[in-house]
């Protein structure tokens, strides 16, 4: 994040010989082999290929597979460096990582779940474009997590009287719950990072709003070719047939001012320094976070107290979609650890091959290769740890990189907000709103299904904007 436990410490002391740990709560990814990357790739390839070929198991025991994998990183490394060193691994994991990161959804997905947009809207191309294009501003306000939850469900209810539906919703996944992320650090957990880090607030909508332009109009301009030819050739009905009567409103507006404290909360964390922490097993807790999360909680269980029941029940709100994301994320926070310090080490690493990639010959950085490798790991990893690696194999200097090296700083930002929507595991909405529409009984891509997808419409335009932008 037993039964043959000396089995494991004999397989693993051959195969992972090395001295380990650099501090109680921090793993030493020079002393790593590659083979600590293989419960990460497992749980990766669980979630490509199980939903394909064991659908029922897969759905019915997700949480013990996943739970599975993860002890399947935590147990070798107990037995190889101690229970100690395990422990201090697991409670990082929980405290600074996976508990803010689940919280902070909860709370996203509690209130954006407790508005309802009144009214029957129809799911034309060109309505399904207002309507991504709302969500891409609002993701750079309130956050993708937030826009994907506030807009997915009135999309999917405008849609409801057409066959073919799963490619709004892929193309939701790009537009809102990634590319319109990239402009403020409110927008998507590494900018917000590198805020953190000393990046001034508004330095990436100057220097990423002409890339953030050119990828989603480029994408509402394809997906409405291709909504239009799916549109005409379904002949949908002029009439949804599950309409409502009601003009256009809200219902569960007191959710709009909790979204608003949910951003307040998220600022306040990065902005406020009273330097008072805790030391737990060796992580570090800072009253900011503290208090981040505890207002979390507060605001979760405030939505859930003052919305009316008829707005949960018009959004046919369930949480299944969060416990989902819950329980595979807790897994793959923890696989994942050793992959994340192995190229934190940079050359000193197994992945030392990375850090001469993205240098060029006089030294200097190269923003494709950063772009590009800042992106490919995104899709895959946590994309906010690692904006913070190759932020730091630039150099970590915000003034230097926001100045001297601003094409390579862009870079980094880019390829880790928009290369997100790579896979549906990189960046936290894609799963939470895959997981929403098929709750709603859309029929989505499989993971490979989905990589089909962004390959063929993504993958060009990044090309292209590396010529443009980053070369």
């Amino acid at each position: 994040m037993t039964a043959a436990a000396t089995l494991r410490r004999a397989a693993c002391a051959a195969l992972l010989s090395t001295p380990l740990l650099a501090a109680a709560a921090e793993i030493d990814g020079a002393a790593l082999s590659v083979w600590w990357a293989l419960p990460f790739a497992g749980m990766l390839l669980s979630i490509a290929l199980l939903p394909l070929l064991v659908p029922i198991v897969w759905h019915h025991h997700f949480g013990k597979i996943a739970l599975g994998w993860a002890l399947a990183f935590l147990l070798p490394f107990a037995a190889v460096y101690g229970a100690g060193a395990a422990g201090a691994a697991f409670v990082h994991t929980l405290l600074a990582e996976y508990l803010p990161f689940v919280i902070l959804l909860t709370a996203l997905f509690t209130t954006a779940g407790g508005i309802y947009l009144r009214g029957n809207l129809h799911g034309s191309p060109g309505t399904n474009c207002v309507l991504m294009a709302a969500g891409a501003v609002l993701a750079s306000i309130m956050g993708t997590t937030g826009a994907s939850m506030l807009m997915i469900r009135p999309l999917i209810r405008a849609n409801d009287n057409r066959r073919h539906v799963a490619h709004v919703v892929v193309f939701f996944i790009f537009i809102v719950s990634n590319a319109g992320g990239s402009l403020t650090p409110l927008g998507d957990p590494p900018l917000f990072l590198g805020f953190l880090r000393g990046v001034e607030f508004t330095w990436t909508f100057r220097h990423l709003l002409p890339e953030t332009l050119f990828l989603v109009g480029a994408l509402l301009a394809i997906f409405y070719v291709l909504d239009s030819w799916w549109y005409r050739k379904e002949g949908v009905l002029p009439q949804d047939p599950t309409p409502d009567t009601e003009r256009l409103g809200l219902l569960g507006g007191i959710n709009l001012l909790l979204l608003a404290v949910v951003v307040g909360l998220v600022l306040l964390s990065g902005t406020w320094k009273p330097g008072i922490s805790w030391d737990v097993a060796g992580t570090e807790v800072e009253l900011p976070s503290l208090v981040r999360d505890v207002g979390l909680v507060g605001v979760t269980l405030l939505s859930l107290a003052l919305t009316p029941m008829a707005a949960r029940l018009a959004n046919q709100f369930s949480w299944a979609p969060m416990q989902e994301v819950a329980k595979l994320f807790a897994a793959i926070f923890l696989t994942m650890l050793p992959v994340l310090a192995m190229l934190k080490a940079g050359a000193a690493g197994p992945f030392a091959g990375v850090v001469e990639a993205v240098t060029g010959p006089d030294g200097q950085p190269l923003p494709w290769a950063y772009f590009w490798f800042t992106g490919v790991l995104s899709s895959f990893l946590d994309n906010a740890p690692t904006y913070l690696v190759f932020f730091n194999l630039a150099g970590g200097d915000p003034q230097v990189l926001m100045y001297a090296l601003a094409p390579t700083l862009a870079a980094i930002s880019a390829g880790s907000v928009y290369m997100g929507a790579n896979s549906y595991i990189g960046n936290a909405p894609n799963f939470m709103v895959k997981a929403i529409a098929e709750d709603r009984g859309i029929r989505m891509p499989s993971f490979f299904g989905y990589m089909l997808w962004s390959s063929a419409v993504l993958l060009p335009l990044f090309v292209i904007m590396t010529f443009i932008w980053f070369r």
